[in-house]
């Protein structure tokens, strides 16, 4: 009786030991997924400001264009 309880609980030992290295490597995966995450919305963020910029600059010379062609245009 009592080798048969060993079994036992050495069997659900052995199944919680695997179930713990599980959680540990899904939290290693999870930790390093999280960092390229937020290295990629870094780098997504910094892109969206520069394309902000340039929208800006384009927005300014479209601006100039308009107002140098409506100058011309009152021009005798």
């Amino acid at each position: 009786m009592k080798e048969d309880t060993y079994k036992r609980l050495e069997s659900e030992i052995q199944r919680l030991e695997a179930w713990v290295n599980e959680l540990a490597d899904t939290v290693v995966r999870l930790k390093e997924e999280n960092r390229s995450l937020r290295a990629q919305q870094s780098n997504l963020t910094t892109e969206r400001a520069h394309l902000i910029e340039r929208n800006e600059q384009a927005r300014s010379r479209v601006e100039a264009m308009i107002s140098r062609l409506k100058a011309m245009e009152q021009t005798p």
